[in-house]
Order: structure tokens, then C-alpha cells, then sequence
């Protein structure tokens, strides 16, 4: 009777589509950033394509001997499907200077296979701050 049960449970399951999608760009979006101000760089670096992550993570690792970001906000989201541009604004001070500043940048995401990765990440306005070009 048990295993009647399990078997009618586990068809209704299968009949409700309950396959994985994949991650939300939002989730993405929130792993890369969060992970770059907390310094969890592996994680950041997971949401960046394979072939740039070792390049990524020297770059990160070598700036974190100063800069210090404090603070990030999406600012707005313009999602074209497999695509997306999004912009946030940082808040960040160099321990070399102590001057607290807020730079805004644009994000490039595209969606590879299940994953979204960030495919260029630029300065939009705002003092200039090191890792953005």
C-alpha cells in the first residue's frame, strides 16, 4: 500500500513539470555582487565564464589588498530575455585614503545554457574605481 502511495506521489510530481530552470538572472546578479563585496570571490567568479574565472580571481584577490566595498544596489534592470543589462551602484573606500565614495556601473549579463554570467562589467558615472573600466 505504501509503495502505491510513493508511486501515485511521485507521478503527480512528475506531471507537474517539475524540472529545474535554472538560476534567475536576480539570483546572479546577487551571487556576483554580493560576492564581490564580501570578498567571496570563488563565488563571484562562478557567475563569470570559465574561460575568464583564473583572470577574475587574480584581479579581484589583488585589489582586495586595499579596496573595500561596503555597500551595492540594483539600480535598474532592463531584462531582452537571454540577455540583460543591469545597473548598480557600489559604495566603496580604499583603506589607502579613507574617502568613502559611490561609483555606478553597467553590467553586461548573458544567459549560458541554465546560467546567467556576467559578460562586461564598465564605469557609468561616479568617482572612478579600481577593477571597472
Amino acid at each position: 500500500m505504501r509503495m502505491t502511495i510513493f508511486a501515485m506521489v511521485a507521478a503527480g510530481c512528475a506531471a507537474c513539470g517539475a524540472t529545474p530552470k535554472g538560476e534567475t538572472l536576480m539570483e546572479a546578479v546577487r551571487t556576483y555582487n554580493e560576492g564581490v563585496r564580501w570578498e567571496r570571490f570563488a563565488a563571484a567568479a562562478s557567475r563569470v565564464p570559465a574561460r575568464e574565472r583564473e583572470t577574475f580571481l587574480d584581479e579581484r584577490e589583488e585589489l582586495a589588498d586595499d579596496l573595500r566595498i561596503t555597500d551595492y544596489e540594483v539600480v535598474r534592470v532592463k531584462d531582452r530575455g537571454d540577455a540583460a543589462d543591469v545597473q548598480v551602484k557600489l559604495t566603496w573606500y580604499k583603506d589607502s585614503e579613507g574617502t568613502v565614495r559611490e561609483t555606478w556601473a553597467k553590467q553586461a549579463w548573458e544567459r549560458q545554457g541554465k546560467a546567467w554570467r556576467i559578460v562586461a562589467e564598465a564605469h557609468v558615472r561616479g568617482a572612478d574605481m579600481p577593477g571597472l573600466e
